[in-house]
């Protein structure tokens, strides 16, 4: 062998050794930015909220429903569990907003906003417990117009004394007559039903059909103002000082995390809240008797709590930052989308499974729901607002919440 073929070869073999450390090298950072990027978005996602405390109680309400402990125990835990999960879920589609847009991120966000209540209700549907899904339908139409409005409204008169607070009062109109028109279709149900009662041809078919014609006007009404409101009519909804400024901050602005990443957690973390919905819809009665609380205060006063958190919270924040038109969008909306797409959904689910659901929520709720509807519309028809109002509204979610308390609830005399 020559001189120059045994150089040819050493370098040759100094090529092939120096392929394989480099393959390793690239393989090693691979993996570790995958893991990293992992790392990186359960701090996101988990810990960068204030209510991350809270989620050790999704793994305990697992454990006490596999080792089958008591029954309101499994119903708290998955009730705890429920609120950072319903706040994550808002916080995720707004990331997934970057990448879609604001219209088709502002719908997902409303949605999903209502996703825990949505599921809540599918779930009791599923149980034939209509009077669970009922109580917290209910609930959280009112909950969004007396506690998250009249929050947001005490809280952003107090923290801007100095300053006159304003909103386009278009946009509470177009809510408000949404909303006068759902509860007509309540109210229609439950008047015929009194009326004929004690009648001898009353079988109560007649309040399920009506209930039936009511939920395709309302779902008809509501797709009107979907379209009224991204398409039509978007500009109403903002003004043109708010919308330079929210341009201006979604250009500051940019997603913590990607969109595959965040859709991702999205689905995992709607199959959490799925399944904390069946523990918290299975126990309730068991932890009604328990605790000495009716069903339907729990239903009306404590479920939609929790699944308002996200609403509740983005709401406050925004009136301290004098940006009452979101906060109104935010409670108005999500209390138009309920009354509006969730109750009738559910009535024409009910319908499809053979269940015989109506618009009938009973007296004395239709009655809460009727004054809390024009409480509120009489509240923003000014288009100022100051805390008083809040207050107002907050107070009068206290009354409520005190009536449906005392009902059914056993008094020693």
């Amino acid at each position: 062998m020559s001189l120059m073929e045994s150089y040819d070869l050493e370098r040759e073999e100094k090529m092939r050794e120096s392929l394989l450390p480099t393959s390793d090298c690239n393989a090693s950072p691979v993996r570790f930015r995958r893991l990293k990027s992992f790392l990186a978005n359960v701090r996101i996602v988990v810990f960068e909220t204030k209510l991350f405390v809270l989620f050790p109680a999704i793994p305990m309400a697992f454990v006490a429903h596999c080792y089958r402990f008591g029954r309101p125990w499994i119903f708290a835990l998955s009730l705890i569990g429920l609120a950072p999960l319903a706040e994550r879920l808002s916080f995720l589609t707004e990331q997934i907003a970057y990448f879609t847009g604001p219209t088709v991120g502002g719908l997902v966000n409303a949605t999903c906003g209502n996703a825990t209540e949505l599921i809540i209700a599918m779930f009791a549907l599923h149980k034939r417990k209509i009077h669970v899904l009922k109580y917290s339908l209910l609930g959280s139409i009112i909950s969004n117009l007396l506690l998250v409005l009249g929050s947001s409204l005490l809280c952003g008169g107090i923290a801007n004394l100095n300053k006159e607070q304003k909103f386009d009062h278009k946009q509470a109109d177009a809510n408000t007559l949404l909303l006068l028109l759902g509860l007509l279709c309540q109210i229609a149900p439950l008047l015929f039903n009194l009326h004929s009662m004690g009648s001898p041809t009353s079988d109560g078919t007649s309040v399920l059909q009506l209930s039936r014609t009511c939920c395709i006007v309302m779902l008809i009404a509501y797709v009107a103002y979907l379209f009224f409101q991204l398409k039509t009519h978007a500009q109403p909804f903002g003004s043109d000082e708010d919308q330079d400024d929210d341009d201006e901050e979604l250009d500051k602005e940019t997603a913590s995390i990607g969109v595959w990443s965040a859709f991702i957690w999205l689905c995992l973390m709607t199959i959490i809240i799925s399944v904390l919905s069946e523990y918290v819809v299975g126990t309730i009665e068991e932890a009604s008797k328990t605790w000495g609380l009716s069903v339907s205060f729990m239903s009306i006063i404590m479920l939609p709590i929790v699944g308002n958190a996200a609403e509740h919270a983005g709401a406050v924040i925004f009136a301290f930052k004098n940006k009452l038109d979101i906060s109104l969008g935010v409670a108005l909306g999500s209390a138009s989308q309920i009354m509006m797409f969730v109750v009738p959904l559910c009535v024409v689910t009910a319908w499809i499974m053979g269940i015989q659901m109506t618009l009938d929520f009973g007296l004395l709720e239709t009655g809460c729901l009727v004054f809390s509807i024009f409480l509120t519309a009489f509240t923003l028809q000014d288009g100022s607002s100051h805390y008083l109002k809040g207050v107002i509204l907050v107070l009068a979610y206290v009354v409520i919440g005190a009536c449906f308390f005392v009902q059914h609830v056993p008094f020693d005399e």
